[in-house]
């Protein structure tokens, strides 16, 4: 086979990679066109009519949670800094523990379409669900633009466009078929298109792994011992402390672990999810089949990270236009030369398509089926009309994380979604865990949980060296910044769920016992749940 040279410093071939691309960007967008043939109630466009099968939806929440920060930015930083960049991979899947032993099947009993059904079941619906509202478009925005970065990324290394404007332009064209596929297709198209992309994308990372274990004749310790010699850091790469060395780093790390470990069992798009299945064993086998297809995936990324730095060395990654989140392209260049580059950007761009998606979709719902049908409307709202507003909430969410992506662009998109997970983990986690667990909580502790959490998350944010004082920050130029670590978790986590328990304990008002005990056993049997 003859492989398309290169010109000098473009990796691959850029009309190659967009042939691959466009043809994948056909067949999801068919298989959007296909399922959109019923989105006329809230029913079919929020959760697809609840007629997936745990298997199917298992594979979808794959698709839907493997990230750009997943295959982009972890085999990244496990190329550059080793065993520490591994510990994304491990924080990514362990947190899956939490939701399926504690969130999956009550969310699945006592909701209907968002978290904020859960968490108003008991409680006062304006207040609650307009926070629930607030908290879901918020972490949706960080997740967004973290893939939105990861796509200017990619393409200022595989399309050779180098300028911000170019990159910005790419972008926005993300941004643009992201909401198409949402208008369009509703959860029932999105979930096929994260179910085609979880299988491309698992099919890839195995058979990737397979040629790089294969170069080094099946020998582990050959790959190592070559990842070692083209590593900056030696054979410290197999050990723990490259990146995590002083005493500020390893508080840093243990924020970044509560934030992964306890993020995902409160992200949006995932709880929302839980509906497209038609009963809370679905749900769990949901949970149990994603644990399955990530725990290969992740396997694999260690592999593929050290098969990075020892077949394209730390160096050469760091030196790419896209930094760490190159390491996935280059070492697909590696092996195979310019076809397995172009189908690898291609499961790239699918991976951030399909994800960013689902993160619209949830957003959109959230707005629309919260704010709009049960605030505005009462709970009477006309299922067209909040359908519209969906749609018109997925173009304006849409439009923000472009302009997001572009000023993100350049930022490693693991360490965004971090950030991400612990908005999650300190606005959503405390709130529902008291609320299916805690008879005794209440709608001020519902506010002050979730607007405490979601507060001091914002507020260590902007003042950390993730905003400014560093020459990784959003604004390198200037120093403001107050709190010295980059994950806020380790503060704002254990924040909510003390802010929830005092605004329990020191509110006048007394919870609903007979909702209460509704709620409790709905949340155990499923008895009473309606989907439509």
């Amino acid at each position: 086979m003859t492989v398309l040279a290169a010109p000098a410093g473009q990796l691959g071939s850029p009309p190659v990679n967009l042939a691959v691309f466009a043809v994948l960007l056909a067949v999801t967008l068919f298989a959007v066109y296909r399922a959109s043939n019923r989105n006329a109630t809230t029913a079919d466009y929020y959760a697809a009519d609840s007629a997936f099968s745990g298997r199917r939806n298992g594979i979808a929440l794959t698709g839907d949670y493997l990230s750009a920060a997943s295959f982009l930015g972890i085999a990244g930083a496990i190329a550059v800094h080793g065993y520490d960049g591994f510990l994304y991979s491990i924080g990514f899947l362990v947190a899956w523990l939490v939701a399926l032993l504690l969130v999956a099947e009550p969310v699945r009993n006592t909701g209907r379409f968002t978290m904020g059904d859960v968490l108003a079941y008991r409680m006062r619906q304006r207040p609650v669900r307009a926070a629930a509202a607030t908290s879901t478009l918020v972490i949706s925005f960080f997740y967004m633009v973290a893939q939105m970065a990861g796509a200017g990324g990619l393409v200022a290394l595989l399309l050779d466009v180098h300028g911000k404007a170019g990159q910005a332009l790419v972008i926005c064209v993300v941004g643009l078929v992201m909401i198409l596929y949402v208008l369009v297709g509703g959860m029932k198209g999105t979930t096929w298109v994260q179910v085609i992309k979880a299988t491309l994308l698992l099919v890839c990372v195995v058979l990737m792994t397979v040629f790089l274990l294969g170069k080094f004749g099946f020998s582990v310790s050959a790959l190592l011992d070559e990842a070692a010699n083209n590593n900056a850091n030696g054979h410290d790469v197999l050990a723990p402390g490259t990146h995590y060395q002083t005493v500020q780093s390893q508080l840093d790390f243990i924020s970044l672990s509560l934030a992964l470990v306890f993020g995902a069992a409160g992200l949006p798009h995932v709880l929302m999810r839980f509906y497209t299945v038609p009963d809370a064993r679905q749900a769990r086998r949901s949970v149990v089949w994603a644990i399955g297809c990530m725990s290969v995936f992740y396997l694999a990324t260690l592999v593929l990270g050290y098969g990075a730095s020892a077949l394209v060395g730390s160096d050469r990654i760091l030196a790419s236009t896209g930094g760490e989140n190159s390491a996935a392209p280059l070492l697909a260049f590696e092996i195979g030369g310019t076809l397995l580059l172009g189908i690898v950007a291609a499961i790239a761009f699918a991976t951030i398509l399909a994800v960013v998606a689902g993160l619209t979709l949830t957003a959109s719902a959230s707005f629309a089926h919260d704010v709009y049908a049960n605030i505005f409307r009462g709970g009477n709202a006309r299922p067209a009309a909040e359908i519209r507003v969906a749609r018109l909430t997925a173009v304006v969410v849409g439009a923000l994380a472009m302009i997001g992506g572009i000023l993100a662009n350049g930022l490693n998109v693991a360490f965004l979604v971090a950030l991400a997970f612990a908005f999650a983990a300190s606005a959503n986690l405390s709130t529902l865990l008291y609320s299916l667990f805690w008879k005794r909580f209440n709608t001020r502790g519902t506010l002050w949980g979730m607007y405490g959490g979601l507060g001091s998350c914002l507020l260590l944010v902007f003042f950390s060296p993730v905003v400014s004082g560093a020459p990784s920050s959003v604004f390198p130029g200037v120093d403001f910044h107050l709190y010295p670590l980059t994950n806020p978790g380790i503060v704002s986590i254990p924040f909510s769920f003390l802010a929830g328990y005092l605004g329990t304990v020191l509110s006048s008002e007394k919870a609903d016992p007979a909702r209460q005990k509704e709620m409790a056993v709905r949340a155990l049997t499923g008895i009473g749940t309606r989907t439509s």
